[in-house]
């Protein structure tokens, strides 16, 4: 599994990888409609990735029929049943380490992760979430958004912390709320700004250099491009003239 930065340190750097695809587990719990964007992604060569199992909480669960379809392995690890969520927890990290996965992605998966099991993936666990956090976290947060009366929301892809959805953002896309919109039109469109920022999320994780300050993921491209557009100190014209003067 490639380095990651201690999770406990308020300043950490990830490298990024071989130029190899990175193995990848997805969690559902439904239909799994963004782990069918991230695999369409890897197929389409957007994403250096391969998925290398579909774990779900959820035998029913219609995202394992269309995991199933393509060829993916998949594993049903319920928690009903279970006497507690450690017991449940240590089965899916069994699953996740024999299948040698390096990232989780969370695709719908209704289970809170816990700390003990983010701690074993660190800064390597990544979910999506349909508002722009800090914004609305929890459940349904697309009608939150709506009752609220927001005039935006959109849609977050965040490394996962033992918080709730309250880790580092990566990505967000903004959706406006339009005057004739319901929660329901409104998570339709939210959803298919999902689709795309989800595999953008991985995508520049993967390819780009990137560390955590405190709680912001920097990307070393986006620290270039300000330093570049910040502007020269008050006194830089000063200094200008006199190294003329000197040389």
């Amino acid at each position: 599994m490639p380095e990651a930065g201690p999770a406990s340190s308020p300043t950490a750097t990830a490298e990024v990888p071989a130029q190899r695809l990175a193995k990848v587990a997805i969690l559902l719990s439904g239909r799994g409609s963004n782990f069918l964007a991230l695999h369409d992604a890897m197929l389409r060569g957007e994403v250096p990735a391969e998925i290398v199992l579909v774990i779900s909480n959820v035998a029913a669960a219609p995202g394992l029929a269309r995991a199933r379809e393509r060829g993916l392995d998949v594993a049903v690890i319920a928690h009903r049943g279970e006497p507690d969520r450690a017991t449940h927890e240590r089965k899916v990290l069994a699953a996740l380490r024999t299948a040698g996965a390096e990232w989780i992605c969370l695709a719908g998966y209704m289970r809170r992760l816990s700390a003990e099991l983010v701690g074993a993936f660190p800064q390597r666990i990544l979910n999506i979430h349909p508002s722009l956090l800090p914004a609305f976290p929890g459940l349904d947060a697309q009608a939150q958004a709506w009752e609220h009366g927001v005039k935006v929301s959109g849609c977050t892809v965040h490394l996962v912390d033992a918080g709730l959805d309250s880790g580092p953002i990566v990505v967000q896309r903004a959706v406006p709320v339009e005057e004739d919109d319901d929660a329901h039109r409104l998570a339709e469109r939210i959803l298919r700004d999902e689709h795309r920022a989800y595999p953008e999320a991985l995508r520049r994780l993967l390819t780009t250099p990137w560390r955590i300050e405190g709680r912001r993921c920097v990307f070393h491209e986006e620290a270039a491009a300000n330093a570049a557009a910040a502007p020269p100190p008050e006194n830089a014209e000063e200094s200008v003239a006199e190294d003329a003067v000197r040389g």
